[in-house]
């Protein structure tokens, strides 16, 4: 029987956090998607995922936030970082990360654009992926297949040919697509069938990751609500509030050793509990990989399938950043007003991000490991603590998860000038071309993000409206841009300039008092359909 033969516009293989989110923005701007999944029907629990405010900005576009906030962990929560030496001693420091509702109420009264729109929130992986599947299956524009693979992807000209498996019947589809995004995590199908290759960051360090149940109470009061608790050179992650963790140690490549006896000769209680119940066990290492390109023609990689980070790193704030950015751009081009080089750009302004964020990732690890060989070499408790001290500082970083910028994006309209410093825990509110905009609440007690249209929105701070010839003109050519004429005085303390283009991800790409000389020339660079003329 000859294979059944699909086409789509996009082709989007895995539905965990990336795929699901990428296939939403594709929806959002109205374009249809093919969506498979290996592992059918996510399961109900899973390892704790720490979305960072920014992502769930990214979200509320979508109108996920607060499903996904009723599905998490509950906004009162204790998310704290415990550093110990041995649980039967007291802790040598606690990172302490304010909770959804202390946050809100410290940004209560703030509307100077140094307030997030969103809070981060943690979410568990299963729970998440739930609400995001569900969003999937309402979706007329989403054709979810759970439980198919993608076995094998070729490049056809100018779009890709992917074979497909229904792990319920065996029967084998043949699917067409302009475009093809692997979302399908650390061992992409997608990236092999590309042929795209992973750069690592050094030599990489083994690690185990043991997840168990105990009923030692002396982890429980070591970490309260759902903490992570560094333990000498063990990492232990609650996965709920009662007795479920995952245990992360550096171990020797190779090394087959007794998992439940390396849990009960690190823990140090020595108070009678039972033995820990393990319940499985994965190797790992931290080589960090992150793909050479994230683009081969048709073909395209987001989330893990880009960037190898989990499970050193316990957010999908990189892939999910990934999603929208690659979701909007792909639709610009599929509805017409999108040119060429916009697709280029996902990896202009993606990857770099993807090595930031794997710096900062390496020294949290590396952080970790020299807190363990300085407890095993005896370095007394203000020490340790001092040490820390150093380095925490970049651990739930408001200015830089909020701050981040396209600065060599060929899609924005840049600056000549120095932008404004990031600062560590406070957003610093610029309109900077690249970045993302001051989140302002308006006079009416609404959010000035969700005032932003689905495509490009050119806001109008100006008195005679001068924004509404520049959209009309900007429509006559096919380019969808709302007009968001605005008067609030917090908006125009905050904002910079008096008329600024924002792009459909809420990042700044183009700004000035007044309308430019050749405005089709911005509109032609901002939407990648050639170089302008500076």
């Amino acid at each position: 029987m000859a294979a059944t033969v699909l086409r789509t516009p996009v082709l989007v293989v895995g539905a965990g956090p990336v795929g699901a989110v990428l296939a939403l923005e594709l929806a959002q701007h109205g374009v249809p998607c093919l969506v498979v999944e290996e592992g059918g029907a996510p399961a109900g629990h899973d390892a704790l995922d720490h979305l960072g405010g920014r992502s769930m900005e990214l979200l509320r576009r979508l109108g996920l936030a607060a499903a996904i906030r009723r599905a998490g962990v509950d906004a009162d929560e204790a998310t704290d970082v415990v550093w110990s030496r041995r649980l039967d001693r007291p802790p040598v420091l606690v990172a302490q990360r304010p909770s959804v509702n202390q946050l809100r109420q410290r940004y209560a009264t703030v509307n100077d654009g140094s307030a997030p729109a969103e809070q981060h929130q943690a979410v568990f992986g299963g729970h998440l992926a739930q609400q995001l599947r569900t969003a999937l299956r309402a979706s007329p524009l989403v054709d979810l297949r759970e439980g198919w693979t993608c076995t094998q992807l070729r490049i056809d000209g100018d779009g890709a040919l992917a074979t497909l498996l229904d792990g319920r019947d065996g029967a084998v589809a043949t699917v067409a697509a302009r475009y093809v995004a692997g979302c399908d995590g650390a061992h992409s199908t997608v990236r092999a069938g590309a042929d795209i290759g992973l750069d690592g960051l050094g030599a990489p360090v083994a690690y185990r990751a043991i997840s168990f149940r105990s009923n030692d109470l002396a982890l429980r009061s070591r970490g309260p609500g759902l903490s992570t608790l560094v333990v000498g050179p063990l990492t232990l992650v609650s996965r709920d509030e009662r007795d479920a963790w995952v245990a992360h140690l550096a171990v020797r490549p190779g090394d087959r050793g007794d998992p439940a006896a390396l849990l009960r000769g690190l823990h140090g209680t020595g108070n009678g509990a039972a033995p820990p119940e393990v319940l499985g066990v994965e190797d790992w290492d931290d080589g960090l990989e992150v793909a050479l390109v994230y683009r081969r023609g048709p073909v395209f990689l987001a989330g893990e399938a880009a960037h190898r980070f989990h499970p050193a790193g316990d957010t999908s704030d990189t892939g999910i950043a990934d999603a929208v950015d690659l979701g909007w751009k792909l639709a610009a081009v599929h509805h017409g007003w999108g040119g060429p080089a916009l697709l280029d750009s996902y990896e202009a302004e993606r990857r770099p991000r993807a090595l930031m964020d794997r710096e900062l990732l390496s020294r949290v690890l590396e952080t970790r490991r020299r807190f363990g060989r300085l407890a095993a070499a005896g370095a007394p408790q203000d020490y340790l603590a001092g040490v820390l001290r150093q380095e925490l500082h970049l651990a739930d970083d408001v200015g830089i998860g909020f701050g981040g910028r396209y600065a060599t994006s060929p899609v924005v309209w840049h600056e000549r000038g120095t932008p404004p410093s990031l600062h560590g825990q406070r957003i610093t509110p610029s309109t900077w071309p690249g970045g993302r905009p001051p989140a302002v609440r308006l006079a009416d007690g609404g959010q000035l993000f969700d005032r932003l249209g689905p495509q490009l929105t050119l806001v109008d701070l100006t008195d005679d409206g001068a924004g509404a010839p520049m959209c009309a003109a900007a429509r006559a050519r096919g380019v969808p841009v709302v007009h968001l004429p605005l008067s609030d005085p917090a908006v125009r303390a905050c904002w910079g300039r008096r008329l600024v283009l924002v792009r459909p991800d809420q990042h700044v790409a183009w700004r000035d008092d007044t309308p430019p000389e050749d405005w089709d020339a911005v509109l032609d660079l901002v939407r990648g359909a050639g170089p302008a003329t500076r």
